[in-house]
């Protein structure tokens, strides 16, 4: 039986592909900092998939509690297959409207949570020369994004150190796959980092995130749990996701009209000195 470490494994993504490894028949465990989020999601994966699901309440931004969380899934199970890094935060706002807690909020949690995850669990995939690291990143990580800076800023660094790893630890037989998804339709709105240029700019950012993800044609977590099974399964490195092909094809063919597209859906009430 394979076992799988889910972050961020609540709800949304996580929650999805921890679903869908137990689906597949792993053992799975998932962790997040809200305990009855994650008790709750553990009890209905565990009951509709009938395989076990344990719920560890964990802060990645916390190497100890990272460490303990690595170490306890490997004493409760014998082993690790697969990581699957998924906690993170979304940003947006004017650049310089955000302070520097927002900036450690944002990076502490999608770029250093990954990496004390990876720290954690390496040691025990190298001693079994196999496993399988699957970072969860983002078309942010592909193309820049105008008013994103500290999430692109992270995204592109979990999509550079995703390359690094794979380059290095393919011939160590560890799988590491760094998945780019577009937006998803999930709560992510509700623990965004905003800024904005007055009151107003930042309550309109907030319900521009919540008009998106309603929209009918915004994919769905599920969507993106299939997309990671079927990457690890194809042994894939960087699977572009849905839509998201769609948004680094134009931006690959026409990069400057794709940031004025940007710039207008994200400016809100920032004003351009020039265009």
């Amino acid at each position: 039986m394979k076992v799988a470490l889910v972050t961020g494994g609540s709800e949304g993504i996580g929650r999805a592909i921890a679903t869908r490894f137990a689906k597949e028949n792993y053992h799975v465990v998932i962790a997040a900092r809200d305990a009855a989020k994650l008790t709750e999601a553990a009890s209905q994966i565990k009951t509709e998939w009938a395989t076990p699901v344990v719920p560890m309440p964990t802060d990645v931004r916390d190497p100890k509690q990272v460490q303990d969380l690595v170490e306890q899934t490997i004493a409760d199970f014998g082993q690790l297959d697969v990581l699957v890094n998924n906690a993170g935060l979304y940003s947006t706002g004017p650049t310089e409207e955000f302070t520097l807690e927002d900036w450690h909020q944002v990076i502490d949690t999608n770029l250093w949570g990954y990496i004390h995850t990876i720290q954690a669990a390496l040691p025990h995939f190298i001693a079994q020369q196999k496993g399988a690291i699957v970072n969860l990143c983002s078309i942010a990580g592909k193309l820049p994004m105008p008013y994103l800076a500290p999430y692109t800023t992270s995204k592109f660094a979990i999509s550079g150190l995703s390359q690094a790893l794979s380059a290095e630890l393919s011939p160590k037989g560890i799988q590491v796959c760094a998945v780019y998804p577009n937006i998803i339709k999930t709560a992510f709105p509700e623990k965004a980092v905003l800024q904005g240029k007055n009151p107003e700019d930042k309550k309109a950012r907030y319900q521009q995130l919540k008009q998106t993800v309603s929209m009918p044609f915004i994919e769905k977590p599920e969507d993106v749990a299939n997309g990671v099974w079927q990457a690890l399964q194809n042994n894939e490195s960087e699977p572009i996701l849905g839509s998201a092909k769609l948004m680094g094809g134009l931006h690959a063919l026409l990069p400057r009209l794709t940031q004025r597209m940007l710039r207008m859906v994200f400016q809100n009430k920032d004003s351009l000195t020039s265009h």
